[in-house]
């Protein structure tokens, strides 16, 4: 689904869009080889929890598509690149940190699942691409969001080893989820993003694949940053 404001945005060519599911190093690697090429990174995932994050503290019943589709387009979100990675701001409150819980992470499919949010979002994702260089991630952003995308990749890795890195990722923040139920919720998840009905995770036709099991990221980024400083020389 695509509203006339998108009309020529789907045509940006010069992205480094990366897509894969979660726990597959997107986030890190895309933030690390927009610091090598000098782009700014867009974590689209950021988008989704920020707006499940102001649903929630909004009182919106996130039960209710229409409901969330009627209010979506009132959001004030600021994405502001960092050194760090991207600030997310929602009302001028700087809510970075707050959008990375579990709870949200529980939820953010009832919104991300839904065509009139993804189609708001992603034209403010083309919209940031227009005014920055940018290495997008996500999960459409090779098949959606910039299908015309130089440079498109695709991560991914076996669930147990996802699965072992969201754990990690989350004793750093003191919160401690047992192996087992974390590997549940990526299975889920994973089948969540596959079926759900707008805008699948799927690698694009012309995406390049790469298996991150067992590359470290170092490895990973060179692979990319390699292909992207040809391609986009083009």
């Amino acid at each position: 689904m695509e509203s006339k404001n998108n009309n020529g945005l789907s045509e940006i060519e010069n992205v480094v869009a990366i897509d894969g599911p979660a726990g597959a190093g997107k986030s890190t690697v895309a933030r690390l080889v927009a610091r090598e090429l000098g782009f700014q990174y867009l974590d689209t995932g950021a988008m989704y929890r920020a707006v499940t994050w102001w649903a929630i503290h909004s009182n919106i019943d996130i039960d209710n598509p229409q409901v969330v589709a009627e209010h979506t387009k009132k959001i004030d979100l600021k994405l502001t690149p960092t050194e760090e990675g991207m600030r997310v701001e929602v009302g001028g409150k700087d809510i970075t940190h707050e959008i990375r819980t579990p709870e949200i992470t529980r939820v953010i499919y009832k919104l991300d699942e839904n065509p009139y949010v993804r189609e708001h979002l992603v034209y403010l994702q083309r919209l940031f691409a227009l005014e920055y260089p940018t290495v997008a991630e996500g999960r459409d952003m090779g098949t959606v969001v910039f299908p015309k995308a130089k440079c498109k990749f695709y991560l991914d890795a076996q669930q147990e080893v996802r699965a072992q890195r969201r754990q990690k990722e989350l004793e750093k923040k003191n919160i401690i989820i047992p192996l087992d139920k974390l590997l549940e919720e990526i299975i889920e998840r994973d089948r969540r993003n596959i079926q759900r009905e707008h805008s699948p995770l799927r690698k694009a036709d012309d995406a390049i694949f790469i298996d991150t099991s067992f590359l470290s990221i170092e490895e990973v980024c060179k692979k990319i940053i390699d292909i992207a400083r040809e391609r986009l020389k083009k």
